[in-house]
């Protein structure tokens, strides 16, 4: 059989030598300008290609070096060429097979217009030509000088942001407004500029050719993008990984020294643009290029660090196959043979990278969502969970139909079933649930005592951690403006109801009388009032309790100022106090049990019973011993004097039916374990899904 020919205008150049030790060869279509990287046989195959019969290559190959080949390597080296489309359209039909071709790779519309939503580049510039003119001047930050003087100014930067650290972070915060965020959007499009002029101008300096620069858009968002193919053509590996991390170390640069700038700068626009320039730097770099997860700056270095090419679908492949050996024990081959050690790790960074990129794609469909308006949202949603979620997925299940029939007949599948069965079975089998909270353990009353205005202590009826019975007087203190004032309108009581005992009957008597009636009902009121207040300089117990927080130094004679305390005093009883969520909270009720252990660790385990719960959510927090800013567990914020929960949280009451020891009388936190009705434990997320479906869907 004749063998199709090769395009003519095809280039083999030696490439780097491979991780087994063989030699490897870089093929190069310079029409789309696309490498292929080659090993020793399919060289072989290609040198002979002009034999134009299988079997004749095969014979000449084995013949001649040690490798044994055979008609069915070279036809797959011709499939490999025809796929790529590396050979000449011959025949009638050729122009139709291309046209066929490339309709299935572009597919109907609305997948063009999907795959050209989800990415899609825009060239902006031939920068060639202008890159072979400041070489010269760009080979001076490749010198060992530069990078010295670069060492330095990171040391001296990060030293003194450290030693600045209160005013870095102000300045931080100085950057949470609009003009902050502008800023930040043009130190991002300078940085993301010198980051892509660094892998051309590495890339340039070991004789490659930038064809295009541009933008690139993934999921509608714009990132910088430099045409770095022709790396392919280096045979050093080690030139390869300079060019991909030049990027990251270019931002490093500018990072380094722009934080030496901040911190050498007096206050002013320059420190400020210094500071936007270091935090950015170091952010993208940090966060977003040196993730291998992705197909940014840091899998390439990877991938020419570990001379592993592809290193993503080599690693997915190689995942898969241990996942279906875990699930069903196949026995099938490993698609490529790795030392254990690196085989495990490949494994594992094909997961983990998985994980990252569900994470970050389901990340990335709320935010699409949220961008557009609701109905243009869904949709958009809906294509990144499709093409990003669940086709991989889709396709894996394809694959286990397609062995389906020796997956059925293994016993490992079997088990896989079992397990899968029991994993259901955990999270949809109700299970007695447990509920754990910060609380608080404090006396059930507490009454504060103080002066309720300015008075002179005349009589002190308890002492420090004396029992008090209910009604009993605490204190007596005198006010001598208020006794003052009594005397007086005493003196006038008496004096009105003289005046009106005494008047006659005539016109003006009666008229006059009915005048000192109302100033005297007036002047009765008033000491009805002072009374009032008089009282609550002699306060009585409301309950019986412990007089606490006495001062000691608290005598008769002396005087106290308004509003100073004077005393608290404690009920008997204690109660324990928490705050559940609108979830936890359906799951108790009055009368279930609990337990309560001081968080210092004091104490015995006290056993709780719920006696209420509050029917309306907290507005405020009374006490701040249970924020999280305290150590609790109810996320809060400030509003004026007032700790504001963020989310709807209740109020638990509970009773302690347990000896308190030495923990009565005192406040304490702990935390509280109540138990709660049963629930299965996928009904909560499934619940909880349900609740934002329907209520994102109603338009």
């Amino acid at each position: 059989m004749a063998l199709p020919q090769l395009r003519e205008e095809l280039a083999l150049r030696p490439g780097p030598v491979l991780a087994d030790g063989q030699p490897s060869w870089t093929l190069h279509d310079p029409v789309r300008n696309r490498f292929f990287s080659i090993d020793w046989p399919t060289f072989e195959i290609l040198q002979r290609w002009s034999f134009d019969d299988p079997a004749t290559i095969a014979a000449s190959i084995t013949a001649a070096t040690p490798l044994q080949l055979d008609s069915d390597d070279v036809r797959q080296v011709t499939s490999f060429l025809f796929d790529n489309q590396l050979l000449k359209p011959e025949g009638r039909g050729s122009a139709r097979q291309l046209a066929e071709r490339r309709a299935r790779q572009e597919g109907s519309r609305i997948k063009w217009l999907l795959h050209h939503y989800l990415f899609f580049r825009v060239p902006l510039w031939r920068p060639d030509a202008w890159l072979d003119r400041w070489l010269p001047a760009a080979r001076l930050f490749c010198t060992r000088g530069f990078a010295l003087l670069t060492l330095l100014a990171l040391a001296l930067g990060l030293s003194q942001v450290i030693r600045q650290w209160d005013g870095f972070l102000a300045s931080l915060v100085d950057t949470f407004s609009w003009q902050g965020l502008a800023a930040y959007g043009v130190a991002v499009v300078v940085v993301k500029l010198l980051h892509e002029l660094g892998h051309a101008f590495t890339a340039k300096r070991f004789g490659c050719r930038i064809p295009t620069m541009g933008v690139a858009f993934l999921v509608l968002w714009p990132m910088a993008y430099t045409d770095t193919n022709e790396t392919w053509r280096l045979t050093s590996r080690w030139q390869r990984l300079l060019v991909a991390a030049a990027g990251i170390v270019t931002e490093l640069v500018i990072a380094a020294w722009a934080t030496l700038a901040w911190a050498l700068l007096p206050d002013g626009e320059l420190r400020s643009a210094a500071f936007v320039l270091a935090t950015t730097s170091w952010i993208a770099t940090l966060a977003i290029n040196a993730s291998p997860f992705m197909r940014f700056d840091g899998y390439f270095i990877l991938s020419d660090w570990l001379d592993l090419p592809n290193l993503h679908e080599r690693s997915f492949a190689l995942a898969r196959w241990k996942l279906r050996e875990l699930l069903f024990a196949l026995g099938e081959e490993r698609p490529e043979h790795f030392p254990p050690r690196r085989e495990a790790w490949l494994i594992a960074f094909a997961w983990a990278t998985w994980v990252y990129r569900l994470v970050v794609f389901l990340g990335i469909a709320v935010l699409v969502y949220h961008f557009f308006i609701k109905l243009v949202g869904i949709f958009l949603f809906l294509v990144e969970i499709v093409w990003f979620v669940a086709m991989p997925i889709r396709h894996e299940l394809q694959a286990w139909r397609e062995r389906w029939p020796h997956i059925r007949s293994r016993q490992r599948s079997r088990l896989s079933l079992l397990l899968l069965g029991g994993l259901v079975a955990l999270l949809l089998v109700p299970w007695p649930g447990r509920l754990h909270a910060s609380g608080v353990l404090r006396p059930a009353e507490i009454w504060p005592l103080f002066a309720p205005g300015p008075a002179q202590v005349e009589q002190l009826g308890y002492g420090e951690g004396a029992l008090v019975p209910a009604g009993a007087e605490l204190i007596r203190l005198a006010a001598p403006d208020l006794r003052l004032r009594r005397e007086g309108l005493q003196a006038r009581i008496a004096a009105l109801r003289w005046q009106a005992a005494s008047a006659g009957f005539g016109d003006d008597s009666r008229a006059q009388l009915q005048s000192r009636q109302e100033e005297l009902a007036t002047a009765s009121a008033e000491l009805d009032g002072l009374d009032e207040d008089l009282s609550r300089y002699a306060p009585k117990a409301p309950f019986t309790g412990h007089l606490r927080d006495l001062d000691p130094d608290l005598h008769r004679g002396q005087w106290l100022a308004a509003k100073e305390p004077i005393a608290l005093l404690v009920g008997q009883g204690n109660l324990v106090e928490t705050y559940l969520d609108e979830e936890q909270v359906k799951r108790i009720s009055v009368g279930d049990r609990g337990a309560f252990i001081t968080d210092a660790g004091e104490g015995p385990l006290l056993r709780l019973r719920v006696t209420n719960v509050d029917a309306d959510a907290t507005r405020a927090l009374p006490n701040g011993m249970l924020a999280v800013q305290a150590g609790g567990h109810i996320l809060t914020r400030q509003r004026g004097e007032q700790l504001v929960p963020e989310h709807g949280v209740y109020r638990v009451s509970l009773a302690v039916e347990s000896p308190l020891e030495h923990l009565e009388g005192q406040s304490w936190r702990g935390q509280v374990v109540l138990h709660a009705r049963w629930e299965a434990p996928a009904w909560r997320y499934l619940r909880s899904a349900l609740a934002v479906l329907v209520r994102e869907a109603s338009f």
